[in-house]
């Protein structure tokens, strides 16, 4: 039996991780960074509260859909499941910190996770967009009602899944809390 475990590896070896690193992880991750940093500085709230708030816009998105497609017992049921859904993300959007709660201390913690988050959950994050990608695919069935809420729990996936694993790890602003180093950066930057 011929060993062909060299065969080809050298060329390839690494090429492809640094293609999806480069093209298709950075990009998202500087996306992500840019949404964090939009937000702070117009809502001038933590940017833990963004999550949450784009899961609760999500799902009530699909609740008032599920109300218009999918009347009697079966919206009855895919309403309520959206309303559990939506529960830990309340209650994360009630106890958490609210405005002026985003300091240094605040934005050294986030950065440490965030750093965390991006050298050891890259692979996942792929994966998460490539089964973003391929799930709405998979909503055939016989049941109308079934096929409804595959459809949904795919939206509900595609749209908060990745959004959250790229706002994790993405690098968060700087916060605006008098640092005069912040500040004098902010003042070169502009002149």
């Amino acid at each position: 039996m011929p060993d062909f475990s060299g065969v080809g590896s050298a060329w390839t070896e690494g090429r492809d991780m640094d293609f999806i690193n480069r093209f298709v992880d950075q990009p998202m991750l500087q996306g992500a960074s840019r949404i964090l940093e939009i937000w702070h500085e117009r809502s001038q709230r933590s940017p833990d509260e963004l999550a949450p708030l784009w899961n609760l816009l999500v799902i009530s998105a699909l609740f008032a859909a599920s109300w218009w497609i999918m009347p009697g017992p079966a919206g009855l049921l895919a309403a309520g499941a959206l309303v559990m859904l939506s529960f830990p993300h309340l209650l994360k959007l009630l106890k958490g910190p609210q405005r002026g709660d985003y300091d240094a201390r605040a934005y050294r913690a986030m950065a440490a996770s965030a750093i965390k988050k991006r050298e050891t959950e890259w692979t996942v994050r792929v994966l998460v967009l490539m089964i973003s990608a391929c799930l709405p695919m998979l909503a055939r069935g016989g049941d109308h009602a079934g096929e409804l809420f595959v459809i949904g729990a795919g939206l509900w996936f595609v749209l908060t899944v990745p959004a959250n694993a790229y706002l994790a790890a993405a690098e968060p602003p700087r916060p605006r809390d008098g640092d005069s180093v912040f500040t004098r950066r902010r003042l070169m930057a502009a002149a």
